[in-house]
């Protein structure tokens, strides 16, 4: 198996390959799949994140969202290398953190066990809850409390909220995602095409 960094440089270069069009397709096609979902139906605080280097882009269903009345949030950088999730709607201001990635500044923010929903961007990924992300370990990190529940009885308590999914391009799917003991399992892909749960 290739070691993470050159899946992620193949995997960044193929999706950053597509065009505008594709892109926008893939967009509108993943928003139409998933507003019917029932897990997305019955959320009411749902994270998102701002496409970037190629990622398919969740803004209509983000859109959608606002105008069902759902409460929609952007993860925003911690010093420990963790997130926090602000509100968001569109056409709200936002800061460049030091990544130059936008984060809203909205006073209303959220710890990751308070979200119903969260969209994930990935690079890879495979159809056992696999993800391989950009490397910096922020969304495992963050919702490392997923994988420190105790008893039975907790896990299944905590493997509900937030329900964790990723979003991809069918061109990013791997036959296998090389995972680490820290790595947080997903428990659902949507891409243009298909919810892979």
């Amino acid at each position: 198996m290739p070691d993470k960094q050159q899946l992620r440089k193949r995997l960044r270069q193929q999706r950053r390959s597509l065009t505008i069009y594709q892109q926008r397709l893939a967009a509108r096609a993943l928003q139409q799949l998933i507003c019917k979902q029932p897990a997305f139906i019955r959320s009411q605080r749902i994270a998102f994140y701002l496409a970037n280097d190629g990622e398919i882009d969740p803004m209509p269903l983000l859109s959608q969202a606002v105008k069902s009345g759902k409460h929609c949030y952007l993860p925003i950088l911690q010093n420990n290398r963790s997130l926090l999730f602000g509100r968001y709607k569109p056409g709200d201001k936002l800061i460049r953190n030091h990544f130059q990635i936008p984060e809203p500044i909205h006073k209303e923010r959220l710890k990751p066990q308070q979200l119903d929903l969260v969209f994930m961007p990935l690079v890879g990924f495979d159809r056992l809850g696999g993800r391989l992300g950009m490397g910096g370990g922020f969304y495992d990190r963050s919702f490392s409390f997923k994988r420190r529940a105790g008893s039975f009885k907790q896990r299944a308590s905590i493997q509900t909220r937030p329900l964790l999914f990723g979003l991809a391009h069918v061109c990013q799917e791997l036959e296998q995602c090389p995972m680490e003991s820290w790595d947080i399992p997903l428990q659902g892909v949507a891409t243009q095409r298909e919810m892979i749960t």
